[in-house]
């Protein structure tokens, strides 16, 4: 592994020995080099630029209109913050699904063209392959298990996956599955905790959980949540670390009453 000043540049190796060790690896997500560098400097293990972006910075409802070009575009960003933590970037809707070769290519994109350690493909066996071509040919990859929000229209909601016995004993064979096709880690989303203690248990590679209970091998959260700046969006997975959105709307009625009455800029705020 690399090294940047006195921190060891996380990485896949560094991920399993702590899944080894039961040090629990923290996650969350980046759009912009601001929010990196803060995640970075904090001692975030693992940043990932992942396709929400489309939600919470492109005001979508979905994740399926993130382009290929949109997604390299953020992560050259990101990645001038990073100095520690691991980067690992989503391959977005139709990146991967058109064919093995396509999702080579654009994983390979994703490296040549961003500093990125890894992508992530959601998704189960009919990945697989995919996954295979791809980690074969040296590019990690992270695997997406349980709610993948890029199926939204199959899924035909937001609801937590696994509930069933059927989709259970799928999820944990996909996850199996996932480790034998080379993935270096997977995401288990919206899941019952049993259900990913059992996941977790059953595969040598981390799991990370968001909305999946306290036995993954690591947590993520999408940062604008956990920061409170979408009041509006409250499931019960997520639990809020700031107030944000409070902060900031008085921070701009002050600068906005400042300015009309004319208390900004003052005499030692001008040239």
């Amino acid at each position: 592994m690399s090294t940047f000043g006195k921190f060891q540049r996380v990485s896949t190796k560094t991920l399993n020995l702590m899944k080894r060790e039961g040090k629990k690896i923290a996650a969350l997500t980046a759009y912009d080099y601001i929010t990196a560098k803060l995640l970075d400097d904090a001692g975030i293990d693992l940043i990932l630029v992942g396709d929400s972006l489309g939600n919470v910075f492109q005001g979508n409802e979905t994740t399926l209109p993130v382009t290929m070009d949109e997604m390299i575009y953020h992560t050259k960003a990101v990645a001038k913050g990073v100095s520690r933590s691991m980067l690992v970037v989503d391959l977005p809707f139709m990146a991967y699904q058109l064919s093995i070769d396509e999702a080579f290519r654009n994983a390979g994109r994703i490296l040549k063209e961003t500093p990125a350690g890894g992508v992530k493909i959601e998704g189960g066996k009919r990945v697989a392959e995919t996954i295979r071509k791809i980690t074969e040919n040296g590019i990690p990859v992270m695997g997406h298990l349980g709610l993948t929000p890029q199926s939204i229209h199959q899924f035909g909601s937001y609801k937590q996956r696994g509930t069933d016995e059927d989709e259970a004993n799928e999820i944990l064979k996909d996850a199996k599955i996932l480790e034998e096709a080379g993935a270096f880690s997977i995401v288990l989303e919206k899941i019952p905790r049993e259900l990913a203690k059992k996941v977790t248990q059953s595969v040598s590679v981390p799991t990370i959980g968001i909305g999946a209970g306290p036995y993954c091998d690591g947590q993520i959260l999408v940062t604008p949540d956990m920061l409170g700046l979408n009041k509006e969006f409250h499931p019960k997975f997520l639990r809020y670390y700031a107030n944000l959105a409070d902060i900031l709307d008085g921070a701009f009625k002050n600068y906005i009453d400042d300015v009309r009455e004319s208390h900004f800029p003052t005499d030692a705020e001008s040239y």
